[in-house]
């Protein structure tokens, strides 16, 4: 018998560095047909499929803000990085034979649908993946709140968040070499610690709509579809949680 997701409706939310590659900026070619071959095969698996995908590869608004830009502006042109990355992995989705919308919080109907709610759910509810891009549509908001918020208002059963490291530590692992991976967290236990692979508003959002956050290593070929199958793979955040368990 086929193996049986665990979630029916997702949100995956992918940083724009992932789209870097080994490159220090911009979208390596090799990347995207790797990552929209793993996102069809999670499609194949009938479960519903949302992407938020960040900016970073391009351009951060934080970043350019501290360059002298004002950071309204700054955040803005982040946000339209954002659309750059969802037009690119769009394109690559449809070469794979998923179809795709991407729904942008900021009008721009040459490119893509504005995002409405109801809209984005019946794109779902027909099959096609849906990227949303450009953020919320407001400064001073991250892609991970736009992750929340939209994994809210589309009833998905978790936001899986795709990341450079193994799952979800104590400190930052790249830093601090005694980081310890954490399997299972309650949302207080990221709030209280103020672990930085997520931010709190995002965190928060989550634990509002009671869905569950899977972090996981989105550069190991296979990942996304094991999370879905309800593989140990990385960690989890929810209410349920007893943890830390480490």
């Amino acid at each position: 018998m086929a193996p049986t997701p665990v979630y029916r409706r997702i949100l995956l939310k992918l940083s724009g560095e992932v789209l870097m590659g080994s490159q220090p900026f911009g979208i390596a070619p090799e990347v995207l047909p790797q990552l929209a071959q793993e996102v069809a095969e999670v499609r194949a698996l009938g479960v519903d499929v949302a992407i938020v995908i960040g900016g970073g590869n391009i351009i951060r608004g934080i970043a350019a803000t501290e360059q002298g830009l004002e950071r309204v502006t700054g955040d803005y042109m982040g946000m339209l990085a954002t659309v750059i990355n969802a037009l690119a992995l769009q394109d690559a989705l449809e070469k794979k034979g998923c179809q795709t919308r991407v729904l942008t919080a900021i009008e721009m109907r040459q490119v893509a649908e504005p995002f409405i709610r109801r809209r984005a759910i019946r794109h779902l509810e027909k099959g096609r993946v849906v990227i949303f891009a450009a953020g919320t549509g407001n400064p001073f908001f991250t892609t991970d709140s736009a992750a929340a918020l939209r994994a809210s208002e589309i009833h998905a059963d978790a936001l899986l968040k795709g990341t450079k490291v193994d799952g979800l530590y104590t400190a930052d692992p790249v830093r601090d070499v005694g980081a310890c991976l954490v399997k299972q967290a309650t949302y207080q236990y990221l709030l209280e610690r103020g672990l930085s692979i997520m931010d709190a508003a995002a965190v928060s959002l989550c634990q509002n709509a009671n869905i569950p956050i899977r972090i996981f290593n989105i550069r190991v070929p296979g990942n996304i579809k094991r999370v879905v199958l309800g593989e140990d793979v990385g960690s989890t955040v929810s209410d349920t949680s007893s943890g830390p368990i480490e």
